[in-house]
């Protein structure tokens, strides 16, 4: 006989997936049953009513004109019976990402007490729920799920989506902890959540001239501090984050919109083709020219 406490799960059992332009994510009204599961929901718009073990859900994110986006993070610790209602005819836009329980709360045991008490306080609870208002980059890294590069296909696709939801998991576990905690905020908490912000500043100005000193600026903070922390937060120095993130809207427009390299550089940053299409190759493994076929 199978036993689930036994088995190993891992990222590659996250469950990714996205729905836009029907009014309900399922057809079916009958009660069903589900594994025990962490549930995170990104409405864009649209509204869902379901009922879990008995207890009603209600989430709203308005319609297409008049929209507020929603990030709703739910522990069905036990298997569970679902059941949907299906009032709403606005046509319904989210993301959907399912893991398996006990592989999360194994991430979170390897953590101190001290540091995530909202996290333990979460998966210990059945049906524990937490929701807020996404920023910028979880919102772009919901439309990258919902529209993937159409490029990529099998093994690369699903490697792709698997990137995005454990970054927006991550993101959204962290605003649990800063937003969660019955204790103020601790300077390591400011400095993370002081990290996001310049992370969504940055994405939102990817076309204006993006200056060490202007990012400072919009931190609050000297130019040498940012640069630090944002090393030690994401991995990566600022410059070559913004390269980054510059290439991959280069990416999207050759892809998607025909654009041409000339231009596609200069949407990159780079006044010269060539240093263009050098960095391109290396980051993609193939030309600018190669894409855009």
């Amino acid at each position: 006989m199978l036993q689930r406490h036994s088995m190993h799960y891992s990222p590659e059992d996250l469950y990714v997936g996205a729905i836009e332009n029907t009014p309900n994510c399922s057809t079916v009204t009958a009660e069903q049953n589900i594994w025990s599961k962490f549930m995170l929901m990104i409405l864009l718009q649209g509204s869902q009513r379901f009922v879990i073990d008995g207890v009603p859900f209600h989430l709203d994110a308005g319609r297409e004109t008049d929209n507020t986006p929603l990030v709703f993070m739910l522990n069905v610790a036990k298997p569970s019976t679902l059941r949907f209602v299906h009032e709403s005819q606005v046509p319904l836009r989210k993301v959907m990402i399912a893991a398996p329980t006990p592989w999360l709360k194994r991430l979170v045991e390897t953590q101190s007490d001290a540091s995530t008490p909202a996290l333990r306080r979460f998966f210990s609870e059945h049906l524990a729920r937490f929701s807020f208002a996404p920023g910028r980059s979880i919102l772009q890294q919901a439309e990258k799920i919902m529209h993937p590069p159409p490029v990529l296909e099998g093994e690369l696709n699903a490697l792709y989506l698997r990137a995005q939801a454990l970054d927006i998991m991550w993101q959204s576990c962290l605003t649990m902890i800063a937003e969660g905690s019955p204790e103020p905020q601790t300077p390591c908490l400011m400095s993370l959540r002081t990290g996001e912000r310049i992370k969504d500043f940055i994405l939102a100005n990817l076309d204006t001239d993006l200056t060490i000193e202007r990012i400072a600026h919009e931190a609050g903070a000297s130019p040498s501090t940012v640069q630090r922390n944002f090393k030690e937060q994401f991995g990566t120095t600022i410059f070559e984050f913004v390269r980054q993130k510059r290439l991959e809207t280069a990416y999207a427009a050759l892809v998607n919109d025909g654009l041409p390299i000339a231009q596609a550089a200069h949407l990159a940053g780079y006044n010269n083709v060539s240093s263009f299409t050098t960095a391109f190759r290396k980051t993609y493994g193939m030309t600018p020219k190669q894409v855009r076929a």
